[in-house]
């Protein structure tokens, strides 16, 4: 189970009792927000898109949506989203639980300057019920990304 996956991930670091599980779906912004009791624009919510037959990830603030001139400048191509079916098998994650942790060799990973607003964030650990809380450090540090990137919208306004 992905979640496991991810707990190992952590415990290498000390901080696999940090990771969270609710009685309640988290599988969305909104209802991973309900199950924190935090705004919906903490959630660091984690995008899976096809790049030059390649997974990347995403990771932006749960309030950002990808703004398609941005991502088609910094990729040079458009934003297509991978299939539902497609994440579990190329990412290492099923669709309500991706993250950056604990994921598949090969997945590159960016984060969203819609993220750097907040002192800490919410990401998904692997399943649709799950998070841990990190500061902006931690997730640049637990995350693996490659870079910082600006590639949505709808959050600055």
């Amino acid at each position: 189970m992905a979640i496991e996956r991810v707990r190992e991930y952590f415990k290498r670091y000390g901080m696999a009792d940090r990771v969270r599980e609710f009685d309640v779906s988290s599988a969305t912004v909104e209802l991973a927000a309900q199950a924190l009791n935090c705004e919906p624009c903490r959630i660091a919510k984690t995008l899976s898109f096809l790049v030059d037959g390649r997974a990347i990830l995403i990771v932006a603030a749960g309030d950002a949506k990808i703004d398609n001139p941005k991502y088609k400048a910094q990729f040079g191509t458009k934003a297509k989203m991978l299939a539902p079916d497609e994440v579990e098998a190329l990412v290492g994650h099923a669709v309500g639980g991706v993250c950056p942790f604990g994921i598949n060799e090969g997945v590159t990973v960016y984060l969203d300057e819609s993220l750097k607003r907040f002192e800490t964030v919410f990401p998904a650990c692997g399943s649709g019920s799950s998070a841990i809380e990190l500061s902006i450090p931690e997730l640049e540090r637990y995350s693996g990304y490659t870079s910082w990137l600006d590639v949505c919208k709808g959050w600055g306004e």
